[in-house]
């Protein structure tokens, strides 16, 4: 990072519209704008997106339905060349926006939100990158470093543009990423064993496995009373990430890391939760905690 995510660039939409929007053009953006809003209403984050001043929300919301919209490309079934073909799409939509041009003009706001808070190509390409690997099953029961790859390509590399827009100081915003980006994706891999596992999916390492007995198949990974032993060690360094982010925060301004203190309680909540309820079957979901997230709101949300 080079710059604070209050530093205004320029917006590569402005260069392929020449600063005028026909009227068709700009009917398309605010309706990108208005379903952005309305997809993200679907995240665990939307309550620290809402508290947001109005710029920064909306290039929240433009990230989110971004990494919903690969993400769901990545998740659907169908035909996997055709998949790759979409991801590609998105690949070369992102050429075209640091490019200074405009492909399609639903991205009128995510190009506004690049050029006004300096959002960095290479962390859209590693999202990009994050759902190629889950195309190629190259995370399904993977070894750790590949682990963390992902992690970092799917939820880290969101962080890295959220605090961007957050106005997190440079010398914490990235650090800040790398650890809450990592606590909150093992706690989504950690809650969601069993909706995974379904779609043939199982994001946790061969060698934690193997080393709580257990046969590194999914079947048997979902069926088994010893899956604790296999999760414990996520669990440990969810809490580990959870920890260094929160004194990252205390580090910086407080206006800065408002949201990502929302969504971290949420998140936290979330893994004591899962703790609480254990991995033996049969499992119920663990939702977000709705009074965590209003206390959350209460504690840095108002002031």
């Amino acid at each position: 990072m080079t710059s604070t995510g209050a530093a205004r660039q320029t917006d590569p939409a402005d260069q392929e519209r020449g600063g005028l929007v026909p009227q068709a053009a700009e009917s398309a953006a605010l309706q990108a704008s208005a379903e952005a809003a309305t997809q993200s209403r679907r995240s665990s984050f939307y309550a620290a997106m809402r508290i947001l001043p109005a710029p920064q929300r909306e290039a929240m919301f433009q990230i989110y339905a971004f990494c919903r919209a690969v993400d769901d490309i990545a998740d659907e079934e169908g035909p996997l060349p055709e998949r790759r073909i979409a991801l590609d799409g998105w690949r070369a939509d992102i050429d075209a926006l640091y490019a200074g041009k405009l492909p399609r003009p639903d991205l009128a706001p995510l190009a506004q939100s690049i050029g006004s808070f300096g959002l960095a190509r290479e962390d859209f390409v590693a999202v990009i990158d994050g759902m190629e690997m889950d195309l190629a099953e190259s995370v399904l029961i993977p070894d750790m470093a590949t682990l963390d790859l992902y992690c970092d390509r799917v939820a880290s590399a969101v962080g890295r543009l959220s605090v961007r827009v957050f106005g997190v100081p440079d010398a914490h915003g990235e650090k800040l990423a790398h650890h809450l980006g990592r606590a909150f994706q093992l706690t989504n891999i950690l809650r969601d064993i069993d909706e995974d596992g379904e779609r043939g999916r199982l994001y946790l390492p061969r060698d934690l496995l193997t080393r709580a007995g257990i046969t590194p198949t999914i079947e048997a990974v979902l069926a088994s009373p010893d899956l604790g032993a296999a999760c414990a060690p996520i669990m440990s360094a969810a809490r580990g990430h959870f920890t260094a982010g929160a004194a990252i925060m205390d580090q910086c301004p407080r206006r800065s890391v408002k949201a990502p203190r929302i969504m971290a309680q949420a998140y936290g909540a979330i893994l004591t939760r899962l703790a609480a309820r254990g991995f033996k079957p049969p499992r119920v979901r663990v939702r977000t905690p709705k009074s965590q997230i209003f206390l959350a709101l209460l504690r840095y949300g108002l002031f």
